[in-house]
C-alpha cells in the first residue's frame, strides 16, 4: 500500500511538474501552431520532453538494482536469479505511469488555439 502512495505522489508530482512547463512554454507552442506544426507534433515534443528524465532514472538505477538485488538474493538458502524481463517490465511500467500523467496536459496544449497564446505579443 505503501508503494502506492509513493507511486501517486510521484504521479502528482510530474503533474505539476507538466502543469509548470505547459505554462512556461505556452507561447513557444503557439507559435510551433501557428507555423503549422500538427497535434501529434505537439504531443510528440511534449511527451519525449518527460521521457527522456524517465528513460535515464533507469539507465542509472538498473546496474545498480540488479547489483543490490542480486546481493541481497544470494543470502538465502533458496535463492533465485534475477531476470532481465524484471527491469525491463519496471521501465514500461514507469514509462506507461510517466506517459499517461503527462497526456493531459499535452492534449489541452495540442488543442489549444494558437491566437490565444500570441494574443498579447
Amino acid at each position: 500500500m505503501l508503494a502506492g502512495v509513493a507511486l501517486f505522489v510521484a504521479a502528482l508530482g510530474l503533474f505539476g511538474l507538466s502543469a509548470f512547463t505547459v505554462e512556461q512554454r505556452t507561447k513557444e507552442i503557439g507559435v510551433r501552431k501557428a507555423l503549422g506544426a500538427a497535434r501529434a507534433d505537439i504531443l510528440r515534443l511534449m511527451l519525449w520532453e518527460f521521457t527522456k528524465p524517465v528513460l535515464w532514472a533507469n539507465l542509472i538505477a538498473w546496474p545498480a538494482a540488479y547489483l543490490f538485488a542480486r546481493r541481497w538474493l544470494s543470502g538465502f538458502t533458496y535463492h533465485i536469479d534475477v531476470e532481465l524481463w524484471v527491469f525491463v517490465a519496471a521501465s514500461l511500467l514507469a514509462l506507461a505511469i510517466a506517459m499517461l500523467t503527462v497526456i493531459g496536459h499535452a492534449l489541452l496544449v495540442a488543442r489549444a488555439q494558437p491566437v490565444a497564446a500570441l494574443r498579447y505579443e
